[in-house]
């Protein structure tokens, strides 16, 4: 039987380079243990939203831009509003964005985005909802935003496997990390079970969680 991880460096053999300036932020953020999309994941992601062609973004966790920026290149005709709350994150993420020559289509939001729910009202409504932030926080940003969905509107949720831990805890050592487990899974549960959404658990990349909110 050909393991997951096999199956995923087969799949990341496929993936095209990318831009210049892409596969540097990929190097940066690796050399800076900076938490971005996986290669596999980025790429789904991608996918998903060519299909769905959302005119408006929002984007919870810009770390350095490199999810915003591969979105918008990817759809030409959309903006996003992203937010991020590491000051020194948020400063490298609008130089890479001001590189890419998307300053134009992409708003980065610099503060916690559990008070910052007036400010983001205002450039909604939103087609898509791209949450890639804290994990523990995931339902209180899930709730928060998805009011500002527009009507069909769907929301990716990141990491809801959390690295595999989320099925099984096995040598999971740590009680914080066990604790963040509980609360992802306390997440899909809530996720799954919702009413307003009909949603899929994804096994891609480190877990995809894909919500479109039923009419």
């Amino acid at each position: 039987m050909v393991s997951n991880e096999q199956q995923e460096q087969y799949i990341s053999s496929l993936i095209l380079p990318r831009p210049s300036l892409i596969e540097e932020m990929e190097q940066y953020a690796k050399k800076n243990d900076v938490p971005i999309m996986e290669l596999v994941g980025i790429e789904s992601l991608l996918q998903l939203l060519r299909v769905k062609q959302p005119k408006s973004i929002l984007e919870v966790g810009t770390a350095i831009g490199y999810s915003s920026i591969r979105m918008a290149d990817a759809l030409p005709e959309t903006r996003i509003v992203t937010i991020e709350k590491d000051e020194e994150r948020y400063t490298t993420a609008i130089e890479n964005i001001k590189k890419a020559g998307l300053a134009h289509r992409i708003t980065a939001v610099l503060g916690d985005a559990n008070e910052l729910h007036d400010d983001i009202k205002q450039h909604g409504p939103f087609d898509v909802i791209f949450i890639d932030a804290a994990k523990g926080q995931y339902q209180k940003f899930f709730d928060a935003y998805t009011e500002m969905l527009s009507s069909k509107g769907m929301v990716i949720t990141d990491n809801v496997m959390f690295r595999g831990y989320v099925a099984d805890e096995e040598g999971l050592e740590s009680r914080r990390l066990r604790s963040l487990v509980k609360k992802i899974r306390a997440f899909n549960e809530y996720i799954m079970n919702h009413d307003g959404f009909h949603s899929s658990l994804l096994p891609i990349g480190d877990g995809m969680m894909v919500s479109i909110k039923r009419n």
